[in-house]
């Protein structure tokens, strides 16, 4: 890989400080990371959400070496390194790159925003679609940093309908479609037209993107689609996988989507690779399960029904510890819970039937709703909050 600072980022350069309590808007990536409270977050994304044996553990290696030990699994399914000094940041960027984790080109690798259904196999629609639009990233227009793309193209169903993209590739009834996220519908495709017409959806949203809209569900809630585009539904979607085996290997699940990196290391094993999900879990090809108290390997683990932001100190805008008051609730609580920081809610998007947010060094309450939303009960301390009364 080419010096880093020929792409101009050296130093500091292109790093944003997070101010408290604003939204940013866009994710960090590895060229231009965010500044948080204990250094700078810096993000991979996987290709064709994975990545091999020996790339895992440099990974593993440069979050020992350089950052706070941990690997971030989040919810566009990348991998995130925290806790980098600004003086590190070019040694990173050439350790990633050596890797082959990291476009050259610092503008293609901002526009990979991919999300692909872990399951695929090689030459099937989902590989093969993903590897025709890797090709064609230098043909889409410059969108808002967080609109993304999904390729979903199980013939059993999509499995990522839930999850974060603009974008979607699917099986419709008789083929697949190219669906924009807001829509119940899509547009007929096949594996020859898919790309160019998910080129043509990318100019449309980049013509009708506006300060208020941004991303695409709100942009088609206030601008339709054209007729054509919105014609053929999807299949019924998929359940989210359950942790335990499948047919590439165990799905293992990361607690807060949070990967002790000295753990991830012991497990490799004779593992294959490593496929991510946008699930807080990810799948050790070929190995078998994981004895480790690092990971989770039960689907009735109630900590896989929590949510958990990294919190105070580590975040600025936090004014509370989150994950081990996460870890204590998870038993008591049934359904699913949010523990923020904050009233960004960063950790979860969706409502959760309880959410605690941290406020001035205490929690408001909300039940099934969202961080930002208008609490039922404020001013709890965490040792109320372990009583119960909630």
């Amino acid at each position: 890989m080419a010096n880093a600072t020929q792409f101009g980022v050296g130093g500091s350069g292109g790093i944003a400080v997070t101010q408290a309590p604003m939204v940013k808007g866009w994710c960090p990536g590895a060229y231009q990371p965010m500044m948080a409270a204990d250094g700078l977050v810096m993000r991979v994304r996987p290709k064709l959400a994975r990545i091999t044996v020996d790339q895992a553990a440099g990974l593993c290696d440069i979050a020992l070496r350089y950052g706070s030990g941990h690997i971030d699994l989040t919810n566009r399914a990348n991998l995130q390194i925290r806790g980098v000094a600004e003086a590190d940041h070019d040694a990173v960027l050439m350790a990633l790159g050596g890797l082959g984790l990291l476009d050259e080109d610092p503008a293609m690798e901002r526009r990979r925003n991919i999300l692909v259904a872990p399951f695929w196999t090689t030459g099937d629609m989902t590989a093969t679609l993903t590897a025709q639009l890797l090709t064609r990233l230098g043909d889409l227009p410059d969108l808002p940093t967080k609109v993304g793309f999904a390729v979903d193209c199980d013939p059993v169903g999509p499995l990522l309908t839930n999850d974060p993209a603009d974008i979607r590739l699917e099986q419709g009834e008789g083929g697949l479609i190219l669906r924009a996220d807001g829509c119940a519908t899509g547009r007929p495709v096949t594996a020859h037209t898919a790309i160019p017409a998910l080129i043509e959806m990318a100019v449309w949203l980049a013509d009708h993107v506006t300060p208020q809209a941004r991303r695409m569900a709100a942009v088609v809630a206030g601008a339709p689609l054209p007729k054509a585009w919105t014609v053929k539904p999807p299949l019924t979607p998929q359940p989210r996988p359950e942790l335990g085996a499948t047919s590439g290997g165990p799905l293992i699940g990361a607690p807060f989507g949070q990967i002790d990196a000295r753990a991830l290391v012991r497990v490799l094993g004779d593992a294959q690779g490593l496929r991510v999900t946008p699930w807080r879990a990810f799948v050790l090809e070929g190995a078998a399960p994981p004895d480790d108290p690092a990971f989770v390997t039960t689907a009735d683990d109630p900590l896989m029904r929590v949510d958990a932001c990294p919190g105070a100190p580590l975040c600025a805008s936090a004014s509370v510890e989150t994950r081990d008051l996460a870890r204590r609730l998870a038993p008591m609580v049934t359904g699913s819970l949010h523990v923020s920081g904050c009233a960004k809610g960063c950790a979860r998007a969706r409502r959760a039937d309880l959410t605690l947010v941290g406020r001035d060094g205490t929690f408001d309450l909300v039940r099934g709703g969202h961080a930002g939303d208008t609490p039922l009960k404020t001013g709890l301390s965490p040792d109320k909050l372990l009583t119960g009364e909630f």
